[in-house]
């Protein structure tokens, strides 16, 4: 009975996937929309696995060491993409812009559309649930943990514009940084996660196979997105060529929106079902893995390929960074107090979508100001929680892992 329940939701994705690796190992070229079709129904297919395995992990290690290892393996699409941008930025200076407009898209769409995304479902489902208005997500204190990398990593990120290049020397800083990370998430205990479905199967399952089983699908996963995320970015470009769309665009938001898909299917699960801690959890430690991993990354993939010791940004680079900077210190000032409110969600999907309708070096530079006035705002009414956030990191790992729950506020 067991082995049927996980039988049938696995081999579903499974067969799903299949198509989309026989048009990639044949060597096939279809027409874009096809090929766009089949490498994202596999995309899609292996973010659900990716949350049945990430969910049953939490039964082992702690929920912290295991939305980090979702995180990283659903971002490994744009590490793919930019990452080859970089390296090819080496021998080409051309692509030094697709890799810094690749880099910069990605961020943002992840907190201004993936953020604000998550807490108005989260919150959708909580007024269905309770049968009244909720204002406001609130956080576990433990969370403060992944809280602070992120304010530490975004304000560090503000040396990029001041100094108009990413170093070698920050990105070996950054990397350090994330290592310290992932070490601070494997100390907090396993807890007792609440599962559902294919999840609760697996958890269920004795301890050698479940484990056997959930790294099994981590592999699978992996090698799944990686192997369908470049066609799947290249036949989405393709296509929105076609319809005369710019290239710069299209590898700064496009290809972005290919890249990130798994981890936003992934956190969008997470939300329906409820399980907001898992869905905010993943999306917080994307963005660590963003500002840490992928740009400490991005200085060496440089160097390997044939540059200097540096990737050095022009003036458009130099105004995406800020305007990324001042978007995620936006993002950090407003969840200081661990509640992500209904406002703080509107707000960042809001100037999001205001950048498209306001091109231009001069509304960007608006748009930067907008952003750290809201922060410095936020940082004001929050700032009783500003020492404890920058200090959560080097504490002792809290001894439960976090969890999220939703509350009408105070």
């Amino acid at each position: 009975m067991m082995a049927t329940k996980l039988l049938r939701p696995i081999g579903l994705c499974v067969a799903l996937v299949v198509p989309a690796l026989v048009l990639r190992f044949s060597g096939a070229e279809p027409a874009p929309l096809i090929g766009l079709v089949l490498f994202g129904m596999a995309v899609v297919a292996a973010s659900f696995v990716l949350a049945w395995a990430a969910e049953a992990a939490q039964v082992d290690i702690s929920g912290g060491l295991a939305i980090a290892i979702l995180a990283v393996i659903a971002v490994l699409p744009e590490y793919a993409v930019d990452l080859y941008f970089a390296y090819t930025a080496g021998s080409n200076p051309d692509y030094v812009a697709y890799a810094a407009a690749n880099m910069t898209g990605s961020n943002r769409l992840l907190l201004g559309l993936g953020w604000s995304l998550v807490v108005l479902i989260g919150l959708a489902i909580a007024k269905k649930r309770t049968g009244k208005p909720v204002p406001e997500l609130t956080l576990d204190s433990p969370y403060r943990v992944e809280l602070g990398f992120l304010a530490i990593a975004s304000v560090v990120a503000f040396v990029i514009p001041v100094t108009g290049q990413i170093s070698l020397l920050l990105g070996f800083a950054l990397l350090g940084f994330f290592v310290f990370y992932l070490w601070k998430a494997s100390r907090a205990e396993a807890g007792e996660p609440d599962l559902a479905g294919p999840a609760a199967t697996i958890g269920a399952l004795p301890r050698r196979p479940r484990r056997i089983l959930v790294v099994a699908l981590f592999a699978f996963v992996a090698a799944v997105i990686l192997a369908c995320a470049e066609p799947f970015a290249h036949n989405l470009i393709a296509a929105g060529t076609q319809l005369g769309i710019d290239r710069f665009l299209l590898v700064q938001w496009l290809a972005p929106l290919a890249s990130e898909a798994p981890e936003f299917i992934v956190a969008i699960l997470f939300a329906v079902r409820g399980n907001g801690g898992a869905a905010i959890g993943t999306l917080i430690s994307s963005k660590v893995n963003q500002w840490t991993l992928l740009v400490g990354s991005l200085p060496i993939a440089y160097l390997l390929g044939g540059g200097g010791g540096a990737l050095h940004l022009d003036a458009r680079q130099v105004e995406e960074f800020l305007l990324t900077a001042t978007q995620t210190l936006l993002g950090v000032t407003a969840l200081l107090a661990l509640r992500f409110p209904r406002w703080a969600a509107w707000t960042l999907l809001g100037l999001f979508a205001a950048q498209f309708a306001l091109p231009g070096q001069t509304a960007r530079y608006v748009l930067c100001a907008i952003y750290a006035a809201i922060a410095l705002a936020a940082l004001i009414r929050n700032r009783r929680h500003i020492l404890p956030t920058l200090a959560a990191p080097f504490r002792r790992a809290p001894e439960h892992d976090p969890a999220v729950t939703v509350t009408a506020g105070r």
